[in-house]
């Protein structure tokens, strides 16, 4: 065997090796139960944008306190609900 051929084959096993652990951690990941919801008054995430009608300006919400927040206001109206993450 060539030094070429030993390069090679340990590159190919170490290759196969990292791509099974990635696969498992992948299949153990989908296997794992959801976390309970927060109890009620803490933050929860949140991924929702809003725009002002009146001036154009986006927010883009992270945290609320409930899974649907009521649409914050600016330039004393509501904002429009632009966009969320499902």
């Amino acid at each position: 065997m060539s030094f070429g051929t030993v390069i090679w084959t340990l590159g190919a096993v170490l290759i196969f090796l990292f791509l099974w652990r990635v696969g498992v951690g992948l299949l153990r990941s989908m296997t794992e139960p959801l976390p309970p919801p927060p109890p009620p008054g803490e933050m929860r995430r949140v991924s929702v944008r809003y725009r002002c009608s009146v001036c154009g300006l986006e927010l883009k919400m992270t945290l609320a306190a409930e899974e649907d927040p009521d649409p914050p206001r600016h330039c004393m109206e509501e904002m429009d609900l632009v966009a969320t993450a499902e």
